[in-house]
């Protein structure tokens, strides 16, 4: 199934950030997101250059944070995965946790890992068509599996 083309199954973007990458934690957030039932149809490293970040956060880019997130995003080697499964865009959200870890719920990724509001471990597609373009930024159809 392509990114958003069934109302049920649907793909979406995850990033395990750089500091969590640093911290070793990759491993973990990967089994807690196959142990919720996730498909993972494309996984890689990369290290983004401060213009790929720039151009990937580009929707961001006049607000205050921009800056200082497109240094942090580029500090390090993250990993990228195309996440799929019934309705995965939701799903991914609730396991990653509000974007302030202090304020995550008890059990979630941000809440377990996360350092702070920027430093909160993980990235995940907010809708449909954030997740196709997203998807897109990071994975050529080579690169997808099933």
């Amino acid at each position: 199934m392509g990114v958003g083309s069934d109302t049920s199954v649907e793909s979406t973007l995850a990033i395990i950030k750089p500091d969590a990458v640093a911290r070793g934690l990759s491993g973990e957030i990967l089994r807690q997101i196959e142990s919720n039932g996730f498909k993972i149809r494309a996984l890689k490293m990369v290290h983004l250059t401060v213009q790929q970040a720039q151009q990937f956060y580009e929707v961001h880019r006049e607000r205050p944070f921009f800056a200082s997130l497109c240094q942090y995003m580029s500090s390090g080697p993250i990993v990228v995965a195309i996440l799929e499964g019934e309705r995965a865009i939701e799903r991914w959200r609730a396991l990653m946790g509000a974007t302030d870890p202090a304020k995550a719920a008890p059990g979630t990724i941000r809440r377990q890992f996360g350092t702070d509001i920027e430093k909160n471990v993980v990235h995940g597609s907010d809708g449909p068509e954030t997740a196709q373009r997203e998807v897109n930024f990071f994975f050529s159809t080579l690169d997808r599996v099933g």
